[in-house]
This record gives structure tokens, C-alpha cells and sequence, in this order.
């Protein structure tokens, strides 16, 4: 008879993992989360400049007006991320910046940050990835209409042509938009992003128009860079699960997925907006703000696919009350899921972030997966993965922060399973480089691998940034 000894197995420690050797890690950014220099160099404001100045619509009163400085301390940043050995930084332009009513040439002192930026990098042997839009919409072209009016994707791609004829020589791989899903749904739908318009067919033909900005700047940058520039896209595709097994629940996922995800893959990736979107909406639009040509124009060639993840989203049927409070983006008294009263959000289970997300690192595992199987041939790079927590410097002045890296281990062993199971991944961008502006949060949520003090600026590398320089360094997530 076997000892009660003998019956025990003795776990094994997960191995370590080996990412492939061109892998690209990265770090990233955004131009209004960490700027500041809201009025300098000819500057004018953007739509999150206007929101955050509006009481009542930001935490704590904050703005991005200073934000980190990164205008003024970009060296020092460039070093910082040479001193972790990233090897890619993307980051964004401010539209504002550069061309700060929307229309005309561009200024030159903008694009001049730009350029000494991306040569800073170059000169540290970092990739610079170029994101064009990262919500900061001119305010003048907010007042004309903003996103829901065609003419507005019009001079987003003079702009990305003003873009890629200065930097085009020196930036390789250009990204269209940063989670237009965020930019059409939160910003006119429920009301929680910039411009704060809560108008769900507004919602719908921003949707619209952001593809289309996408596709006549895909053909922008590819008709003014060199042929081996890359283009891509990101988007924030959710992860969305049934709470129980039944039709109704499985159909609230497919209404979701069509909103959050089909809604800009299908025009990009397919060419086409699905049906079942289009019927799920009727009874707000007929869709007639799509022309004929639009969706050849949106259905562009890329290079790869940029995926958003932090958390997964949890649906059943509803009873028809409209509670969209657990969808994790945000409280207001109108949703961002037009056509979709039929569907509730619930707080997934487990553990949490500062920001209230389950931290689930299946649910990346399983929605590259489906990525892989739904657009094969499409390459995938992780643009944005991270977490917010509360992190403070000890007496010492050391920031330890054991539940970031624990969640980006968690979450880069999924991305390593999901390629061993044969997806296209070919990089990963922490989220972010910088503690920063956190949108309607102000500063009161802190994603950074690098602590900011506020008052003084100044830097200090987390425990989780030197963790994630080593595995950078090595290609290696340890057992």
C-alpha cells in the first residue's frame, strides 16, 4: 500500500519560454497623455484639451497641459528606453501640432519635435512606430462636425500625407488610427471620451468615417514612402464571452462582437460591413453615409494587425433596461453599444486592476487565436498590454510593483502559447512606457513601467521596467 507520501505529485515549475528571435518589444505611448506644450510652437487645441478643460469631465479637474513634459524631456526619455534596451517606441503625432486647424501646411516646429525625436531614437537603435491618430482631432474640425462628417476623413489623409513626406524617410512602420472603436463610440456615443456627444447614430457614422480616414491614409503613406514602409492599423478588438451557454447569451456576444470588432474589421480586413451589424442597427440608420466607393477605398493591404488588449468582456441577454455599467469604459446614462438595449456587461471574475479589469491572460490567448483563424495571412503585433496599479515610492525611492509583473508575465506566456499554436505574432508593446494623463481618470491611475513624480517630473523605473528589460533583452520570460 502506497504511504500517504507516495500519493502526492510534486509539481513542476513552468518552464521558461523563448520568443522568436526577431520578436519586437516595444514600449508606447501617446502624444496628449504625456506632451504637455499645449499652446507652444503654434500648437492649437484638440478635443481632449476642450473636454478636459470642461468641468465636471475629468477627474480632479486634470489636463494634459503639462502632462509628463515629454516635450521638453524627450532625451531624457530616449535614454531611459535606450537604458532598458527597448527596441521599438511607438508612439503618436498630435494632429494639432503639426497642423493646428486641421487644414493647410504644416507647421514646421511641430514636425521639427518629431524629427529630432525619431532621430533620437534611430540614433539609439530603437524602431520608431508612428501612430497618426491617437484621439487628438483638431478642435476646428471637431466644430465642423468631427468624425461623423465625411469631410473630416478627408483631411485626416492630407495630414498623414504632411506626415509621411517629413518623416517617411526615417519611420518605417506608420500605424493609421489608435482604437477608433474608443474615438466613435466613447467620444459620441456614451459621452466618456472627447468630444463627449452622446448620439449613437453620431457614433455610427464616425465609426464609419474613421475607416474610411484609415483607408485614404493607408494609400497616403504608401504613395509617399519607400516600398518597404509597413502599415497597419490598432485596434481595441474585445474578447467577448457569453456568461452562461444559452442562444440568447450567444447571441449577445455576436451583437457585441459586431459593434466593438466586426464594425471596423470587416470594412478593413474583408471589405465589407457584415450584415447582421447593419440589420442589428436599422432601426437608427439606413447606413446611406456609406458611398459606393468607400469600401474599396477602406479595404487596404496591411502589413499587420495592432491589438489592444487588457481584459476580457462578459455578456448575457438583458432585459431590456439598458444596463451597460460593467462594460469597464466608463459610467455614463447613455451607452456606447447602439442597437444593442438587448445586451448587459458583467464584471468578469477574479482578481483586478486600479482600473476595475478582471486580469484574465486567456482571454489574449484565445482572441489571437481567433485573430489567426479569421484573417490568416495577417500578421499580429500586441500594440498595447498593461495594467494600472497602485504605485508609490518607498522611502528608498524605489517603486515595486510585484502585481505589473505578474500580470505582464501572465499575459506575454499567453502571447508565447498562442504563437507555439501557430498565430502570427510578431511583437509586443507595453503599455506604457510612462505613468501619464489617463483620459477621464487624469492622473489618479498609473500604467507606467516608469513612475512619474508629478510635481517634480521626474522618472524612476519601476521594478516591472527592469523585469521587462531583461526578458526585452533576452527574448526569455522566465519559468
Amino acid at each position: 500500500m502506497a504511504t500517504a507520501a507516495h500519493q502526492h505529485t510534486v509539481s513542476t515549475p513552468e518552464p521558461s519560454r523563448t520568443f522568436p528571435a526577431d520578436f519586437l518589444w516595444g514600449s508606447a505611448t501617446a502624444s496628449y497623455q504625456i506632451e504637455g506644450a499645449a499652446a507652444e510652437d503654434g500648437r492649437t487645441p484638440s478635443i481632449w484639451d476642450t473636454y478636459a478643460r470642461t468641468p465636471g469631465r475629468v477627474r480632479n479637474g486634470d489636463t494634459g497641459d503639462t502632462a509628463t513634459d515629454h516635450y521638453h524631456r524627450w532625451r531624457e526619455d530616449v535614454a531611459l528606453m535606450a537604458d532598458l534596451g527597448i527596441g521599438a517606441y511607438r508612439f503618436s503625432l498630435a494632429w494639432p501640432r503639426i497642423q493646428p486647424t486641421g487644414r493647410g501646411p504644416a507647421v514646421q516646429k511641430g514636425l521639427d519635435f518629431y524629427r529630432r525625436l525619431v532621430d533620437e531614437l534611430l540614433d539609439k537603435g530603437i524602431q520608431p512606430v508612428a501612430t497618426l491618430y491617437h484621439w487628438d482631432l483638431p478642435q476646428e474640425l471637431e466644430d465642423a462636425g468631427g468624425w461623423p462628417e465625411r469631410a473630416t476623413a478627408e483631411r485626416f489623409a492630407e495630414y498623414a500625407a504632411l506626415a509621411a513626406d517629413a518623416l517617411g524617410d526615417r519611420v518605417r512602420t506608420w500605424t493609421t488610427l489608435n482604437e477608433p472603436w474608443c474615438s466613435a463610440f466613447l467620444g459620441y456615443g456614451s459621452g466618456v471620451h472627447a468630444p463627449g456627444r452622446t448620439d449613437p447614430v453620431a457614433a455610427l457614422r464616425a465609426a464609419h468615417h474613421l475607416n474610411l480616414a484609415h483607408g485614404l491614409a493607408v494609400q497616403a503613406i504608401r504613395d509617399r514612402t519607400p516600398a518597404h514602409s509597413q502599415c497597419s492599423v490598432t485596434l481595441n478588438i474585445h474578447h467577448v464571452r457569453p456568461l452562461t451557454g444559452g442562444d440568447a447569451d450567444a447571441d449577445a456576444v455576436r451583437r457585441i462582437d459586431a459593434l466593438a470588432n466586426r464594425v471596423f474589421t470587416g470594412p478593413m480586413l474583408r471589405g465589407a460591413y457584415p450584415e447582421d451589424l447593419l440589420k442589428d442597427t436599422a432601426a437608427l440608420t439606413d447606413w446611406s453615409f456609406v458611398h459606393d466607393a468607400d469600401l474599396r477605398q477602406i479595404h487596404q493591404p496591411l502589413d499587420f494587425l495592432g491589438v489592444n488588449y487588457y481584459t476580457p468582456t462578459l455578456v448575457s441577454q438583458a432585459d431590456g433596461s439598458g444596463a451597460h455599467t460593467s462594460d469597464g469604459h466608463g459610467r455614463s446614462t447613455h451607452s456606447p453599444w447602439p442597437g444593442a438595449r438587448q445586451v448587459a456587461f458583467h464584471q468578469p471574475p477574479g482578481e483586478t486592476t486600479a482600473m476595475g479589469w478582471a486580469i484574465d491572460p486567456s482571454g489574449l490567448h484565445d482572441l489571437l487565436r481567433r485573430l489567426a483563424a479569421d484573417f490568416p495571412g495577417t500578421p499580429l503585433v500586441i500594440t498595447e498590454n498593461g495594467a494600472a496599479f497602485d504605485d508609490y515610492a518607498d522611502p528608498s525611492g524605489n517603486v515595486n510593483d510585484p502585481a505589473r509583473i505578474a500580470y505582464l508575465h501572465g499575459h506575454l506566456a499567453a502571447v508565447h502559447q498562442a504563437i507555439e499554436d501557430g498565430a502570427d505574432v510578431r511583437g509586443y508593446f507595453l503599455w506604457s512606457l510612462l505613468d501619464n494623463f489617463e483620459w477621464a481618470h487624469g492622473y489618479s491611475k498609473r500604467f507606467g513601467a516608469v513612475y512619474v513624480d508629478y510635481p517634480t517630473g521626474a522618472r524612476i523605473p519601476k521594478a516591472s521596467a527592469r523585469w521587462y528589460s531583461e526578458v526585452a533583452r533576452t527574448g526569455v520570460l522566465p519559468a
